[in-house]
Protein backbone atom coordinates (compact mmCIF):
# COMPACT_ATOMS: atom_id res chain seq x y z
CA UNK A 1 0.00 0.00 0.00
CA UNK A 2 1.39 3.37 -0.94
CA UNK A 3 1.21 5.52 1.75
CA UNK A 4 -0.04 9.63 1.08
CA UNK A 5 1.75 12.38 1.79
CA UNK A 6 -0.21 14.06 4.63
CA UNK A 7 -1.59 17.76 3.93
CA UNK A 8 -0.43 20.06 5.85
CA UNK A 9 -3.04 22.36 7.89
CA UNK A 10 -2.78 25.93 7.52
CA UNK A 11 -2.05 27.87 10.70
CA UNK A 12 -5.03 29.31 12.98
CA UNK A 13 -3.93 32.78 11.83
CA UNK A 14 -4.59 31.99 8.08
CA UNK A 15 -8.14 30.75 9.34
CA UNK A 16 -8.76 33.52 10.96
CA UNK A 17 -7.40 35.94 8.35
CA UNK A 18 -10.05 34.50 6.10
CA UNK A 19 -12.75 34.34 7.86
CA UNK A 20 -12.15 37.74 8.96
CA UNK A 21 -10.77 39.40 5.84
CA UNK A 22 -11.64 43.24 7.15
CA UNK A 23 -9.41 42.67 10.00
CA UNK A 24 -11.91 44.29 12.36
CA UNK A 25 -11.90 41.11 14.86
CA UNK A 26 -13.89 42.32 17.67
CA UNK A 27 -11.39 44.98 18.61
CA UNK A 28 -14.06 47.73 18.23
CA UNK A 29 -16.46 46.14 20.22
CA UNK A 30 -14.12 45.16 23.08
CA UNK A 31 -12.82 49.00 23.25
CA UNK A 32 -16.16 49.96 23.70
CA UNK A 33 -17.28 47.65 26.53
CA UNK A 34 -14.18 49.07 28.50
CA UNK A 35 -15.00 45.88 30.77
CA UNK A 36 -11.74 44.52 30.07
CA UNK A 37 -7.50 45.55 30.15
CA UNK A 38 -6.60 42.84 27.29
CA UNK A 39 -7.78 41.70 24.35
CA UNK A 40 -8.50 37.95 23.02
CA UNK A 41 -6.15 35.76 21.34
CA UNK A 42 -7.55 36.33 18.01
CA UNK A 43 -7.91 40.13 18.12
CA UNK A 44 -3.65 40.05 19.21
CA UNK A 45 -3.21 38.94 15.88
CA UNK A 46 -5.88 41.58 14.47
CA UNK A 47 -4.30 44.61 16.15
CA UNK A 48 -1.18 43.79 14.53
CA UNK A 49 -2.34 44.68 11.24
CA UNK A 50 -3.02 47.92 13.07
CA UNK A 51 -0.08 48.51 14.19
CA UNK A 52 -0.23 47.51 17.45
CA UNK A 53 1.39 43.97 19.94
CA UNK A 54 -0.44 43.54 23.56
CA UNK A 55 1.89 42.50 25.86
CA UNK A 56 2.63 42.64 29.45
CA UNK A 57 5.18 44.33 31.94
CA UNK A 58 7.10 41.01 32.65
CA UNK A 59 9.33 43.09 35.61
CA UNK A 60 5.88 42.42 37.24
CA UNK A 61 4.88 38.43 36.60
CA UNK A 62 5.24 37.39 39.94
CA UNK A 63 2.47 39.79 41.00
CA UNK A 64 0.12 39.11 38.23
CA UNK A 65 -0.20 39.92 34.74
CA UNK A 66 -0.27 43.76 34.08
CA UNK A 67 -1.22 44.09 30.07
CA UNK A 68 -0.09 47.06 27.76
CA UNK A 69 0.70 47.71 24.56
CA UNK A 70 3.09 48.62 22.25
CA UNK A 71 2.10 51.08 19.57
CA UNK A 72 3.98 51.25 16.46
CA UNK A 73 3.81 54.42 13.71
CA UNK A 74 3.86 53.96 10.03
CA UNK A 75 7.10 56.73 9.16
CA UNK A 76 7.77 56.02 5.35
CA UNK A 77 11.51 56.86 5.17
CA UNK A 78 11.78 58.30 8.90
CA UNK A 79 10.58 61.57 8.42
CA UNK A 80 8.77 63.95 10.52
CA UNK A 81 7.83 67.24 10.67
CA UNK A 82 8.55 69.46 13.51
CA UNK A 83 5.10 69.51 14.65
CA UNK A 84 3.96 65.68 14.37
CA UNK A 85 7.30 65.33 16.15
CA UNK A 86 5.64 67.19 19.27
CA UNK A 87 2.13 64.94 18.61
CA UNK A 88 4.52 62.05 19.32
CA UNK A 89 6.33 63.49 22.41
CA UNK A 90 2.88 64.53 23.32
CA UNK A 91 1.42 60.77 23.53
CA UNK A 92 4.51 59.39 25.02
CA UNK A 93 3.97 61.63 27.59
CA UNK A 94 -0.20 61.31 28.05
CA UNK A 95 -0.56 57.46 27.02
CA UNK A 96 3.20 55.19 27.44
CA UNK A 97 5.95 55.30 28.97
CA UNK A 98 7.07 58.55 28.63
CA UNK A 99 9.81 57.84 26.23
CA UNK A 100 9.84 57.50 22.57
CA UNK A 101 11.50 53.80 21.03
CA UNK A 102 13.12 54.61 17.65
CA UNK A 103 13.06 51.43 15.73
CA UNK A 104 15.70 50.02 13.57
CA UNK A 105 13.29 50.26 10.44
CA UNK A 106 12.89 53.82 11.29
CA UNK A 107 10.06 53.99 12.73
CA UNK A 108 8.99 54.49 16.88
CA UNK A 109 7.09 52.37 19.18
CA UNK A 110 5.22 53.77 22.30
CA UNK A 111 5.84 51.47 25.06
CA UNK A 112 3.52 51.11 27.75
CA UNK A 113 0.10 51.99 26.58
CA UNK A 114 -3.30 50.47 28.73
CA UNK A 115 -5.79 49.81 26.37
CA UNK A 116 -8.44 53.20 27.60
CA UNK A 117 -5.31 55.45 25.79
CA UNK A 118 -4.93 53.01 22.70
CA UNK A 119 -8.00 54.84 20.45
CA UNK A 120 -6.46 58.23 21.62
CA UNK A 121 -3.25 57.82 21.17
CA UNK A 122 -3.86 56.25 17.42
CA UNK A 123 -6.62 58.31 16.34
CA UNK A 124 -3.99 61.58 17.27
CA UNK A 125 -1.63 59.72 15.18
CA UNK A 126 -3.73 59.66 12.35
CA UNK A 127 -4.70 63.41 12.58
CA UNK A 128 -0.81 64.04 12.47
CA UNK A 129 -1.16 62.63 8.92
CA UNK A 130 0.70 59.35 9.45
CA UNK A 131 -0.39 56.11 10.56
CA UNK A 132 -0.34 52.66 12.12
CA UNK A 133 -1.46 50.83 9.55
CA UNK A 134 0.56 47.94 8.11
CA UNK A 135 3.33 49.37 10.69
CA UNK A 136 2.88 45.03 12.21
CA UNK A 137 1.09 42.58 10.67
CA UNK A 138 1.56 40.11 7.41
CA UNK A 139 1.63 42.92 5.15
CA UNK A 140 3.91 45.61 3.83
CA UNK A 141 5.62 47.06 6.81
CA UNK A 142 7.65 50.96 7.14
CA UNK A 143 9.20 51.41 4.02
CA UNK A 144 13.04 52.52 4.51
CA UNK A 145 14.82 55.29 3.01
CA UNK A 146 18.38 56.33 3.74
CA UNK A 147 18.09 59.69 5.40
CA UNK A 148 21.39 61.33 5.29
CA UNK A 149 21.62 64.05 3.12
CA UNK A 150 25.23 64.46 2.87
CA UNK A 151 26.07 62.73 -0.43
CA UNK A 152 24.10 63.12 -3.23
CA UNK A 153 20.43 65.28 -4.21
CA UNK A 154 19.20 62.23 -5.68
CA UNK A 155 18.02 61.35 -2.37
CA UNK A 156 15.01 63.12 -2.82
CA UNK A 157 14.14 60.97 -5.98
CA UNK A 158 15.06 58.34 -4.17
CA UNK A 159 12.64 59.17 -1.06
CA UNK A 160 9.84 60.06 -3.60
CA UNK A 161 9.98 56.85 -4.73
CA UNK A 162 9.71 55.29 -1.20
CA UNK A 163 6.84 57.02 -1.06
CA UNK A 164 4.94 55.70 -4.17
CA UNK A 165 5.52 52.80 -3.55
CA UNK A 166 4.33 52.39 0.54
CA UNK A 167 0.96 54.06 -0.83
CA UNK A 168 0.89 51.49 -3.59
CA UNK A 169 0.95 48.67 -1.19
CA UNK A 170 -1.10 49.99 1.11
CA UNK A 171 -3.82 47.68 3.07
CA UNK A 172 -7.44 48.40 1.63
CA UNK A 173 -9.85 47.81 5.10
CA UNK A 174 -12.11 49.72 6.01
CA UNK A 175 -11.87 48.67 9.71
CA UNK A 176 -8.38 50.18 10.29
CA UNK A 177 -10.84 53.86 9.93
CA UNK A 178 -14.04 52.39 11.61
CA UNK A 179 -12.22 51.33 14.71
CA UNK A 180 -9.63 53.56 15.74
CA UNK A 181 -11.49 57.34 14.33
CA UNK A 182 -15.17 56.07 13.81
CA UNK A 183 -15.32 53.84 17.05
CA UNK A 184 -17.50 51.56 15.57
CA UNK A 185 -17.39 47.56 14.80
CA UNK A 186 -17.63 46.23 12.23
CA UNK A 187 -20.39 43.52 11.23
CA UNK A 188 -18.10 40.51 10.41
CA UNK A 189 -21.00 38.21 9.31
CA UNK A 190 -22.33 40.68 6.95
CA UNK A 191 -21.89 39.64 3.22
CA UNK A 192 -20.05 42.70 2.28
CA UNK A 193 -17.39 42.20 5.11
CA UNK A 194 -17.16 38.42 4.87
CA UNK A 195 -16.53 38.41 1.03
CA UNK A 196 -14.09 41.22 1.18
CA UNK A 197 -10.78 40.44 -1.04
CA UNK A 198 -8.38 43.42 -0.74
CA UNK A 199 -7.29 44.25 -4.26
CA UNK A 200 -3.59 43.67 -3.73
CA UNK A 201 -3.40 41.11 -0.88
CA UNK A 202 -6.10 38.99 -1.56
CA UNK A 203 -8.39 37.11 1.30
CA UNK A 204 -5.73 36.23 3.34
CA UNK A 205 -2.94 38.93 2.72
CA UNK A 206 0.73 37.52 3.50
CA UNK A 207 1.85 34.35 5.11
CA UNK A 208 4.34 36.85 6.95
CA UNK A 209 5.60 40.06 7.36
CA UNK A 210 7.61 41.81 4.07
CA UNK A 211 10.13 44.37 4.40
CA UNK A 212 11.45 46.61 2.03
CA UNK A 213 13.84 49.13 1.77
CA UNK A 214 15.72 51.95 -0.63
CA UNK A 215 19.75 52.23 -0.61
CA UNK A 216 21.98 54.96 -2.10
CA UNK A 217 25.92 53.61 -2.39
CA UNK A 218 28.16 53.47 -1.48
CA UNK A 219 26.50 53.70 1.97
CA UNK A 220 24.15 51.00 3.36
CA UNK A 221 22.74 52.61 6.16
CA UNK A 222 19.70 50.58 5.95
CA UNK A 223 21.04 47.07 5.72
CA UNK A 224 19.57 46.63 2.55
CA UNK A 225 20.39 42.84 1.90
CA UNK A 226 18.10 42.13 5.12
CA UNK A 227 15.25 42.94 3.81
CA UNK A 228 12.60 40.51 1.54
CA UNK A 229 12.90 43.61 -0.94
CA UNK A 230 15.74 46.17 -1.28
CA UNK A 231 16.38 48.77 -4.19
CA UNK A 232 19.45 49.86 -4.67
CA UNK A 233 19.67 53.08 -6.44
CA UNK A 234 22.09 53.68 -9.37
CA UNK A 235 22.90 57.50 -9.26
CA UNK A 236 24.60 59.14 -12.33
CA UNK A 237 25.42 62.99 -12.02
CA UNK A 238 23.16 62.87 -8.96
CA UNK A 239 20.19 61.33 -10.89
CA UNK A 240 18.36 57.93 -10.29
CA UNK A 241 18.61 56.58 -13.31
CA UNK A 242 17.20 53.08 -12.14
CA UNK A 243 17.62 50.56 -9.77
CA UNK A 244 19.23 46.89 -8.37
CA UNK A 245 16.71 44.72 -7.18
CA UNK A 246 17.16 42.26 -4.42
CA UNK A 247 15.34 39.74 -3.17
CA UNK A 248 14.88 36.89 0.33
CA UNK A 249 16.64 38.61 2.87
CA UNK A 250 16.15 38.40 6.26
CA UNK A 251 17.16 37.58 9.85
CA UNK A 252 15.04 35.52 11.71
CA UNK A 253 15.38 32.35 12.96
CA UNK A 254 14.86 29.96 15.80
CA UNK A 255 17.25 27.80 18.41
CA UNK A 256 17.62 24.40 17.31
CA UNK A 257 15.27 24.53 14.40
CA UNK A 258 17.97 24.60 11.49
CA UNK A 259 15.32 24.51 8.96
CA UNK A 260 15.32 28.67 9.60
CA UNK A 261 17.97 30.73 9.38
CA UNK A 262 19.44 34.48 8.34
CA UNK A 263 19.64 34.97 4.76
CA UNK A 264 21.08 37.74 2.98
CA UNK A 265 18.86 38.97 -0.16
CA UNK A 266 20.62 38.37 -4.15
CA UNK A 267 20.75 40.78 -6.23
CA UNK A 268 18.66 39.54 -9.08
CA UNK A 269 19.12 42.62 -11.75
CA UNK A 270 18.41 46.43 -12.73
CA UNK A 271 15.53 48.02 -13.78
CA UNK A 272 14.46 51.72 -14.94
CA UNK A 273 12.69 54.00 -12.05
CA UNK A 274 9.20 53.94 -14.38
CA UNK A 275 8.63 49.98 -13.81
CA UNK A 276 9.18 50.93 -9.73
CA UNK A 277 5.77 50.51 -8.40
CA UNK A 278 4.87 46.98 -10.93
CA UNK A 279 7.92 45.51 -9.64
CA UNK A 280 7.10 46.21 -6.26
CA UNK A 281 3.91 44.49 -6.41
CA UNK A 282 5.56 41.59 -8.37
CA UNK A 283 7.82 40.69 -5.52
CA UNK A 284 5.17 41.07 -2.86
CA UNK A 285 2.61 38.72 -5.17
CA UNK A 286 5.19 36.16 -5.56
CA UNK A 287 5.24 36.00 -1.75
CA UNK A 288 1.57 36.04 -1.77
CA UNK A 289 1.26 33.22 -3.75
CA UNK A 290 4.51 30.95 -2.76
CA UNK A 291 5.11 31.47 0.75
CA UNK A 292 4.59 28.98 3.52
CA UNK A 293 1.17 29.46 4.69
CA UNK A 294 1.68 26.22 6.91
CA UNK A 295 4.49 27.38 9.08
CA UNK A 296 4.61 30.82 10.36
CA UNK A 297 8.43 30.54 11.35
CA UNK A 298 9.01 29.35 7.72
CA UNK A 299 6.86 31.37 5.97
CA UNK A 300 9.37 34.31 4.74
CA UNK A 301 9.97 35.47 1.20
CA UNK A 302 13.43 34.45 1.68
CA UNK A 303 12.44 30.35 2.02
CA UNK A 304 10.74 31.01 -1.24
CA UNK A 305 14.29 32.37 -2.55
CA UNK A 306 16.08 29.67 -1.39
CA UNK A 307 14.35 26.61 -2.26
CA UNK A 308 13.27 27.92 -5.35
CA UNK A 309 16.08 29.57 -6.64
CA UNK A 310 17.46 33.06 -7.93
CA UNK A 311 16.07 32.25 -11.67
CA UNK A 312 12.47 31.28 -10.78
CA UNK A 313 12.75 34.88 -9.12
CA UNK A 314 13.72 36.58 -11.91
CA UNK A 315 11.13 34.97 -14.12
CA UNK A 316 8.24 35.47 -12.17
CA UNK A 317 8.96 39.18 -11.57
CA UNK A 318 9.77 39.38 -15.17
CA UNK A 319 6.27 38.12 -16.14
CA UNK A 320 4.24 39.75 -13.21
CA UNK A 321 5.64 43.40 -14.00
CA UNK A 322 5.68 42.93 -17.72
CA UNK A 323 9.52 43.89 -17.83
CA UNK A 324 12.77 42.22 -18.84
CA UNK A 325 15.27 42.64 -16.27
CA UNK A 326 18.38 43.97 -17.27
CA UNK A 327 21.95 42.77 -15.51
CA UNK A 328 22.78 44.33 -12.18
CA UNK A 329 24.86 47.30 -12.25
CA UNK A 330 28.42 47.49 -10.14
CA UNK A 331 28.27 49.10 -7.06
CA UNK A 332 30.18 48.93 -3.26
CA UNK A 333 29.09 49.39 0.01
CA UNK A 334 31.41 50.94 2.68
CA UNK A 335 29.37 51.70 5.54
CA UNK A 336 26.43 51.02 7.48
CA UNK A 337 26.93 53.38 10.11
CA UNK A 338 24.96 57.03 10.89
CA UNK A 339 26.91 60.33 10.69
CA UNK A 340 27.14 61.67 14.17
CA UNK A 341 27.35 65.03 14.67
CA UNK A 342 27.07 68.87 12.99
CA UNK A 343 27.05 67.78 8.94
CA UNK A 344 26.44 69.96 5.90
CA UNK A 345 24.19 69.06 3.62
CA UNK A 346 24.67 68.82 -0.07
CA UNK A 347 22.09 71.89 -0.60
CA UNK A 348 24.34 73.63 1.76
CA UNK A 349 21.61 73.63 4.75
CA UNK A 350 23.25 71.92 8.00
CA UNK A 351 22.08 68.69 9.95
CA UNK A 352 22.55 67.16 13.16
CA UNK A 353 23.14 63.44 13.40
CA UNK A 354 22.03 62.79 16.99
CA UNK A 355 23.02 59.65 19.11
CA UNK A 356 20.27 58.05 20.99
CA UNK A 357 21.99 55.66 23.48
CA UNK A 358 19.59 51.88 21.94
CA UNK A 359 17.19 54.10 20.70
CA UNK A 360 15.24 54.96 23.54
CA UNK A 361 14.62 58.79 23.87
CA UNK A 362 13.66 60.07 27.28
CA UNK A 363 14.25 62.63 30.17
CA UNK A 364 16.60 65.59 28.81
CA UNK A 365 17.75 64.40 25.30
CA UNK A 366 13.65 63.94 24.64
CA UNK A 367 12.63 67.33 26.43
CA UNK A 368 15.43 69.31 24.54
CA UNK A 369 14.50 67.53 20.99
CA UNK A 370 10.44 68.50 21.76
CA UNK A 371 11.75 72.15 23.13
CA UNK A 372 13.53 72.51 19.08
CA UNK A 373 10.58 71.04 17.17
CA UNK A 374 8.86 74.30 18.97
CA UNK A 375 10.99 76.98 18.17
CA UNK A 376 11.91 75.59 14.95
CA UNK A 377 8.54 74.67 12.82
CA UNK A 378 10.29 74.49 9.43
CA UNK A 379 12.87 71.83 10.89
CA UNK A 380 12.52 68.12 9.67
CA UNK A 381 12.97 65.03 11.82
CA UNK A 382 14.66 61.83 10.11
CA UNK A 383 15.24 58.30 12.41
CA UNK A 384 17.55 56.36 11.27
CA UNK A 385 17.83 52.50 11.24
CA UNK A 386 20.79 52.59 13.73
CA UNK A 387 17.82 54.32 16.09
CA UNK A 388 19.17 57.66 15.74
CA UNK A 389 17.69 61.03 15.17
CA UNK A 390 18.74 63.52 12.36
CA UNK A 391 17.53 67.14 12.50
CA UNK A 392 17.76 68.35 8.91
CA UNK A 393 17.22 71.77 7.02
CA UNK A 394 19.16 73.34 9.68
CA UNK A 395 19.48 77.08 8.27
CA UNK A 396 23.55 78.65 8.87
CA UNK A 397 21.94 81.12 10.90
CA UNK A 398 19.69 78.65 13.04
CA UNK A 399 22.78 76.30 13.86
CA UNK A 400 24.13 78.59 16.65
CA UNK A 401 20.76 78.54 18.06
CA UNK A 402 19.63 74.63 17.65
CA UNK A 403 23.47 74.06 19.16
CA UNK A 404 22.78 76.03 22.59
CA UNK A 405 19.23 74.98 22.65
CA UNK A 406 20.49 71.54 22.61
CA UNK A 407 23.37 72.29 24.91
CA UNK A 408 22.23 74.06 27.48
CA UNK A 409 19.51 71.47 27.96
CA UNK A 410 22.59 68.61 28.42
CA UNK A 411 22.58 67.36 25.18
CA UNK A 412 25.65 66.75 23.46
CA UNK A 413 26.01 68.07 19.78
CA UNK A 414 29.71 66.73 19.37
CA UNK A 415 31.87 64.23 21.16
CA UNK A 416 28.59 63.08 21.66
CA UNK A 417 29.30 59.40 22.82
CA UNK A 418 32.59 56.30 22.27
CA UNK A 419 33.23 54.56 19.54
CA UNK A 420 31.78 51.53 20.28
CA UNK A 421 28.58 53.06 21.53
CA UNK A 422 27.91 54.50 18.44
CA UNK A 423 28.24 51.43 16.83
CA UNK A 424 25.98 49.71 18.55
CA UNK A 425 22.21 48.80 18.83
CA UNK A 426 19.88 46.72 20.37
CA UNK A 427 16.30 45.47 20.61
CA UNK A 428 14.18 46.21 23.37
CA UNK A 429 13.40 42.54 25.36
CA UNK A 430 12.95 43.00 28.75
CA UNK A 431 10.27 44.09 30.16
CA UNK A 432 7.99 44.47 27.53
CA UNK A 433 8.38 41.77 25.00
CA UNK A 434 6.99 38.92 24.96
CA UNK A 435 9.73 36.61 22.88
CA UNK A 436 12.53 38.03 25.15
CA UNK A 437 14.80 35.58 26.32
CA UNK A 438 17.39 37.77 27.49
CA UNK A 439 18.08 41.30 28.46
CA UNK A 440 18.59 43.60 25.44
CA UNK A 441 18.56 47.25 25.54
CA UNK A 442 19.43 47.05 29.28
CA UNK A 443 22.08 45.16 28.90
CA UNK A 444 24.41 46.36 26.24
CA UNK A 445 25.07 49.59 27.34
CA UNK A 446 26.87 48.26 30.63
CA UNK A 447 28.37 45.45 28.44
CA UNK A 448 29.67 47.93 26.22
CA UNK A 449 32.04 50.00 29.08
CA UNK A 450 33.10 46.42 29.94
CA UNK A 451 34.10 45.70 26.38
CA UNK A 452 35.90 48.95 26.31
CA UNK A 453 37.96 48.46 29.12
CA UNK A 454 39.19 45.41 27.24
CA UNK A 455 39.97 47.55 24.31
CA UNK A 456 41.70 50.42 26.44
CA UNK A 457 43.68 47.49 27.61
CA UNK A 458 44.62 46.27 24.28
CA UNK A 459 45.27 49.58 22.17
CA UNK A 460 42.20 49.12 20.87
CA UNK A 461 40.32 52.47 22.41
CA UNK A 462 39.54 53.91 18.91
CA UNK A 463 38.65 50.85 16.89
CA UNK A 464 35.07 50.72 15.73
CA UNK A 465 33.38 47.56 16.15
CA UNK A 466 29.47 46.99 15.36
CA UNK A 467 28.05 45.25 18.12
CA UNK A 468 24.47 44.34 18.09
CA UNK A 469 22.64 42.59 20.33
CA UNK A 470 18.59 40.58 20.84
CA UNK A 471 16.90 39.21 23.59
CA UNK A 472 15.73 36.25 21.19
CA UNK A 473 17.02 34.92 17.95
CA UNK A 474 14.50 37.01 15.85
CA UNK A 475 16.90 39.27 15.08
CA UNK A 476 15.28 42.66 15.48
CA UNK A 477 18.33 44.92 15.72
CA UNK A 478 19.89 42.38 12.60
CA UNK A 479 22.65 41.06 15.41
CA UNK A 480 23.86 38.87 12.45
CA UNK A 481 25.47 41.47 10.57
CA UNK A 482 27.20 42.66 13.53
CA UNK A 483 30.85 42.26 13.71
CA UNK A 484 29.84 41.38 17.41
CA UNK A 485 26.68 39.71 18.19
CA UNK A 486 24.55 38.82 21.67
CA UNK A 487 21.85 36.16 21.01
CA UNK A 488 19.64 35.72 24.05
CA UNK A 489 19.22 32.04 24.80
CA UNK A 490 18.21 32.33 28.54
CA UNK A 491 18.10 34.89 31.38
CA UNK A 492 21.75 36.10 31.63
CA UNK A 493 23.09 33.64 28.97
CA UNK A 494 23.55 34.34 24.97
CA UNK A 495 25.15 33.48 21.68
CA UNK A 496 28.07 34.60 20.79
CA UNK A 497 28.48 35.97 16.48
CA UNK A 498 31.38 36.89 15.30
CA UNK A 499 32.72 38.21 11.65
CA UNK A 500 29.94 40.43 10.16
CA UNK A 501 31.48 43.34 8.06
CA UNK A 502 31.28 47.20 7.74
CA UNK A 503 29.58 47.05 4.62
CA UNK A 504 26.46 45.14 5.53
CA UNK A 505 27.06 42.34 3.02
CA UNK A 506 27.97 39.57 4.73
CA UNK A 507 26.50 37.16 7.67
CA UNK A 508 28.55 36.37 10.39
CA UNK A 509 28.30 33.06 12.20
CA UNK A 510 27.86 31.46 15.76
CA UNK A 511 31.16 31.48 17.51
CA UNK A 512 29.87 30.58 21.48
CA UNK A 513 26.90 28.86 21.49
CA UNK A 514 26.41 30.05 24.75
CA UNK A 515 28.14 32.59 27.25
CA UNK A 516 27.22 33.47 30.81
CA UNK A 517 27.34 36.87 31.22
CA UNK A 518 30.14 37.19 34.13
CA UNK A 519 32.29 35.18 31.25
CA UNK A 520 31.82 37.96 28.79
CA UNK A 521 34.96 39.35 29.11
CA UNK A 522 36.92 36.25 29.62
CA UNK A 523 35.66 34.65 26.47
CA UNK A 524 36.25 37.94 24.42
CA UNK A 525 39.62 39.10 26.09
CA UNK A 526 41.64 36.38 24.33
CA UNK A 527 39.92 36.93 21.04
CA UNK A 528 40.48 40.81 20.85
CA UNK A 529 44.63 40.69 22.42
CA UNK A 530 44.85 38.31 19.11
CA UNK A 531 43.15 40.35 16.80
CA UNK A 532 45.39 43.77 17.90
CA UNK A 533 48.58 41.59 17.47
CA UNK A 534 47.59 39.34 14.21
CA UNK A 535 45.63 42.07 12.38
CA UNK A 536 46.36 43.21 8.99
CA UNK A 537 46.99 46.75 8.18
CA UNK A 538 43.46 48.34 8.53
CA UNK A 539 41.82 45.34 8.63
CA UNK A 540 38.68 45.24 10.54
CA UNK A 541 37.67 42.70 13.67
CA UNK A 542 34.87 41.67 11.94
CA UNK A 543 37.04 40.82 8.84
CA UNK A 544 39.61 39.24 10.76
CA UNK A 545 37.20 37.12 12.77
CA UNK A 546 36.29 35.45 9.05
CA UNK A 547 39.66 35.26 7.51
CA UNK A 548 41.34 33.58 10.63
CA UNK A 549 39.18 32.87 13.54
CA UNK A 550 36.04 31.51 12.62
CA UNK A 551 38.18 29.03 9.67
CA UNK A 552 40.16 27.81 12.87
CA UNK A 553 36.87 27.02 14.29
CA UNK A 554 35.90 24.89 11.18
CA UNK A 555 38.93 23.40 10.58
CA UNK A 556 38.92 22.23 14.21
CA UNK A 557 35.16 21.03 13.63
CA UNK A 558 36.05 18.80 11.17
Amino acid sequence: MISETPVKQRTHVEEIKEAIPTLGGTIAATLNEGSTDHFSEDDCHFLKFHGSYQQDDRDLRKTGKKYMMMVRGRIPGGVMTAKQWCVFDDLATDHGNNTLRITTRQSIQFHGVVMSGLRPLVKKINESLLSTLAACGDVNRNVMVSPTPAYTTAREEVFADAQKVTLALAPQTKAYHSIWIDGVQLENASEENKSFVDPLYGKTYLPRKFKIAFVIPPVNDMDVFTNCLGFIAVVENDRVVGYNLCVGGGMGRSHGNEQTYPRLADVIGFFTPDKLVDVAKAVLTIHRDFGDRTDRKHARLKYVVAERGVEFMRHEVNQRAGITLAPSRPCQFTSTQDLIGWQKAVDGSWFLGLFVDMGRLKDAQKRALREVAEKFPQLEFRLTANQNVIIANVSQADKPAVTALLNGAGVKTENQTTVLHAASMACPSMPTCGLGLAESERYLPGLIDRLEKICADLGLADEEIVIRSTGCPNGCARPYMAEIAFVGKAPGRYQVWLGGNASGTRLNRSWKDMVKDPDMETELRPVLARFATERAAGERFGDWCDRVLLREQVAVAS
